[in-house]
């Protein structure tokens, strides 16, 4: 063996011996992390089921966690303060198994977690976190934009049960869109006079927020994207592309109330993109129209007969009343029940 051969030798079983230090360290960190996690579980159950006789609330009132939070403190210091024994206490109420999640997500997203009441509502954030590896900043957004009931709010029982169950899906062009689209990110005062075009570069200037609020799946292929059809040439706002559904996404900017023919415009665009860009084992193109104001029964009639990959979606520029949306979610499944009970 020459020198080159020893070194590039002594550079594999280097890098072998480093590989495996980090799984190590890593399987470490979860197994501390499972550990520390199911500890904070069973001081809560010992709470509970102990302190309160199993009660909900403290038998000796709040004065409880306050008197034990300072016994705790001086035996074994930082950790135990009234909030996080009341989180913990909180934890063993949310999680009768705490194996449900112990192993799989960080005590920081468990707190944020146990901050919802509908069991629905916190078992989709839940999946979500899992599946898709959020981080707690993703969690507290997605939270704070209220994305499971916006999804919710446009499904029907059996379909909110779905969203909950199984979290967000990708199997057709529906799963992808959303009614109402939050950009609170790109920071419009809601009385601020502001063009399409405005709005176009405030995206591109938080393209990364932008994405994270179409989802999972989308690469952003470019702006103003040409489209010559005989001597004219037009320009799409904005063009993605979905991984998952293999398809081109295309997104038309509008800051009022969609017009019918902005309608015909996208249906042209998509008609362009599946003849001229499409490859042989891409899907058909999806078009959204993303406006301030939406008639619905203009955008019915404007949309008869016309492709249904066709979507026209609202933006918001600033978080949504989440209590409206429980409201509304809750009032379908209600009415979904109502329904099964005369049938």
């Amino acid at each position: 063996m020459n020198e080159i051969e020893k070194n590039n030798y002594l550079t594999e079983v280097a890098d072998n011996i480093v590989k495996l230090v980090q799984n190590a360290k890593s399987q470490l960190a979860t197994s501390v992390n499972s550990i520390m996690t199911e500890t904070y579980w069973n001081i809560g159950k010992y709470i509970v089921e102990v302190e309160q006789e199993g009660k909900a609330t403290a038998i000796y009132g709040s004065k409880l966690l306050t008197n034990l939070s300072h016994e705790l403190t001086l035996r074994m210091g930082k950790g135990y303060s009234r909030p996080n024994l009341n989180n913990m206490r909180k934890f063993y109420l949310r999680y009768p198994n705490c194996q449900t999640v112990s192993n799989k997500l960080s005590w920081s997203h468990i707190c944020e977690l146990i901050t919802i009441d509908d069991d629905l509502e916190r078992q989709f954030y839940e999946n979500e976190c899992i599946k898709e590896k959020w981080d707690v900043r993703t969690l507290r957004r997605e939270k704070d934009a209220a994305l499971f009931l916006r999804l919710a709010s446009s499904k029907d029982k059996e379909g909110i049960l779905a969203l909950a169950q199984n979290g967000i899906t990708y199997q057709t062009p529906e799963d992808i869109i959303k009614s109402t689209y939050t950009l609170d990110f790109l920071n419009i005062p809601q009385m601020t006079m502001y063009s399409e075009a405005e709005l176009e570069q405030k995206i591109i200037d938080n393209l990364q927020l932008f994405l994270m609020e179409l989802g999972k799946g989308f690469t952003f292929v470019g702006r103003q994207y040409p489209m010559t059809i005989g001597n004219v040439t037009y320009h799409c706002d904005l063009v993605f592309y979905h991984r998952i559904l293999k398809c081109f996404v295309l997104i038309d900017l509008k800051t009022n109330a969609v017009k019918h023919r902005d309608i015909g415009q996208m249906n042209m665009y998509m008609g362009y993109m599946a003849t001229e860009e499409n490859m042989p084992d891409d899907n058909p193109p999806i078009g959204i129209i993303l406006s301030k104001e939406k008639d619905e029964l203009l955008v019915e009639y404007a949309t008869y007969g016309m492709d249904s990959n066709l979507f026209i979606s609202k933006y918001e520029l600033y978080l949504p009343n989440k209590d409206e949306l429980k409201r509304l979610v809750d009032k379908i499944i209600e009415e979904d029940n109502h329904e099964g009970q005369m049938e």
